[in-house]
C-alpha cells in the first residue's frame, strides 16, 4: 500500500512543537528529570529505554548519577517521536541504529516504515468492521425497559 506526502505537515508540526517546549540548555550534561524534561518522556521510560540499549553507555557523576548529554536527548525525541507514530520498540531499536548509521540505505527505513503503515491500515480496517458491527447492533436494539436485547443475544451467539 503507498503513502501520500500530503498528510507529513501535520508530524512535522507536532515534531516542531515538542522541539519548541524544550527550553534551551546552558550546560550539558543534564541530570535524569531534565533529560526527561527536554524529550517529553517521563524518568522511568528514559531508563527504560536506556535497558533497552536505545541510548549508548550513559556517563555518571561520582555519586552514580546518570548524565544525558545533547545526543542522549536527542535520541530520546527520537524515539519519543516514533511511540507517537506507534511504532513497537523492536522497530524503533532498528530505526534508531539506521538513524545512527550514515551508511544506511533509506531502502530500510522506508521498508520498516511501510510495514507499519500496512500494519497500521489493517489494524484500522478491523476497527471500522467493528464500528460497522456495532452500528447494526445499535440500530437494532429499543434501549428499553424490556429485557429483550438484540447486542446480548448477538454476543452469546456461538
Amino acid at each position: 500500500m503507498k503513502t501520500c506526502c500530503a498528510d507529513a505537515g501535520s508530524a512535522l508540526a507536532k515534531a516542531a512543537t515538542v522541539a519548541a517546549q524544550a527550553a534551551p540548555v546552558s550546560r550539558w550534561p543534564v541530570a535524569i528529570g531534565t533529560a526527561a524534561r527536554l524529550s517529553g518522556i517521563s524518568p522511568k521510560m528514559l531508563r527504560h529505554y536506556e535497558s533497552l540499549g536505545l541510548l549508548g553507555a550513559v556517563a555518571r557523576t561520582g555519586s552514580n548519577y546518570r548524565q544525558y548529554g545533547e545526543a542522549d536527548v536527542h535520541t530520546l525525541r527520537f524515539v519519543r517521536r516514533a511511540r507517537d507514530m506507534g511504532f513497537g520498540l523492536d522497530a524503533i531499536t532498528e530505526l534508531v541504529g539506521l538513524w545512527h548509521n550514515r551508511r544506511r540505505s533509506s531502502a530500510s527505513v522506508k521498508r520498516i516504515a511501510q510495514k507499519h503503515h500496512d500494519d497500521l491500515a489493517q489494524r484500522i480496517e478491523a476497527l471500522q468492521a467493528m464500528q460497522r458491527s456495532l452500528d447494526t447492533l445499535l440500530c437494532h436494539c429499543p434501549g428499553d425497559e424490556r429485557p429483550d436485547c438484540p447486542i446480548l443475544d448477538d454476543l452469546g451467539k456461538v
